[in-house]
């Protein structure tokens, strides 16, 4: 390999993906060992990101750089994990950007510093490589995630993301669950708790809770209604079949697409002419006024019950 006697800036950002180097990967090409600490000092050119790891172009990183600096530093058998590699996946309802989260073999001393968190996992992991990052999978990007979220909410809604965009599926996620010591899953299977019952979203799951602690029989949950010639009605959030009622959660903020808003109302006539009887609550009334909605949803499901025994007796 070339040595540079003298540093050239122009070729060494060619030869480093996104402008980040390690010292290791600088010295083998011949710049002086006391070089980076220079050129790290105030009007040098460099910034410092993590120990051994520059940034070439100076200034401060963007996510990118600070992905590329973290996996310089955590060594060539690192992977990408968590809300990160969520992300990368194509999960959309994620945190904010926080750490960057890197696993590394666990014999590894390395520890976590700055932007980096370090996990050393006795897990095995597979490697997907997107956009030149190496990323563990999706499924287990979001265990991962989730461990180390305490919001049960967003919880929710990247498992309900990931799921509802096919970037992962149940099976994916029950695998990586599966491991009974792994620490910090207790959220993660409460919500695929949820999700095996048919919740599909962090409204959902309000809801679901909410009808647990009142009165009603569970429902069905992300149920297809269709009419007497078997064409499609409607997907409806919550179904009790045994008195046709119906409950959607409406809101533009937990649908992926403001079009499925848009369709409520046409939604809402084909359901009615169909003989089915449907009540609409927002996701932020679930928070605001449980007990209002309980109550309204009891009601509707009396009236439901009454309907349905008139119709069965003029039908005997």
């Amino acid at each position: 390999m070339t040595r540079h006697n003298t540093l050239d800036d122009g070729r060494l950002l060619a030869l480093f993906p996104d402008a980040v180097a390690c010292w290791t990967d600088l010295v083998r090409l011949g710049v002086d060992q006391s070089l980076p600490a220079r050129r790290c000092r105030p009007g040098g050119g460099w910034t410092r990101l993590l120990t051994g790891v520059y940034l070439l172009t100076g200034g401060a990183p963007n996510r990118r750089q600070m992905v590329r600096a973290a996996l310089l530093r955590a060594g060539p058998n690192a992977v990408i994990t968590g809300v990160e590699a969520a992300r990368r996946h194509g999960v959309r309802r994620v945190p904010a950007e926080g750490p960057v989260h890197v696993l590394v073999e666990p014999d590894s001393r390395l520890g976590s510093q700055s932007f980096m968190l370090v996990e050393r996992s006795k897990r095995r992991w597979s490697t997907t490589v997107v956009d030149g990052i190496p990323l563990v999978s999706a499924a287990r990007a979001l265990v991962d995630a989730a461990r180390r979220e305490g919001r049960l909410d967003v919880v929710r809604s990247m498992i309900a993301d990931g799921l509802q965009r096919n970037v992962c599926t149940i099976a994916g996620l029950t695998t990586e669950l599966a491991h009974l010591r792994l620490r910090g899953s207790a959220l993660p299977r409460m919500v695929l708790t949820e999700v095996d019952d048919g919740v599909r979203s962090a409204a959902e799951a309000w809801a679901r809770r909410l009808v647990l602690r009142s009165r009603l029989p569970a429902p069905a949950w992300n149920v297809e209604l269709r009419d007497e010639q078997g064409r499609s009605l409607a997907v409806v959030d919550a179904w009790w079949e045994d008195v046709g009622l119906a409950w959607e959660i409406d809101s533009r903020e937990f649908h992926l697409a403001p079009a499925d808003h848009e369709r409520t109302t046409r939604r809402h006539s084909a359901l009615t002419a169909a003989g089915v009887l449907v009540v609409h609550t927002v996701p932020s009334r679930l928070h605001k006024d449980p007990a209002g909605v309980l109550r309204d949803l009891c009601g509707a499901y009396d009236s439901a019950v009454t309907r349905s025994a008139r119709v069965s007796g003029a039908h005997s």
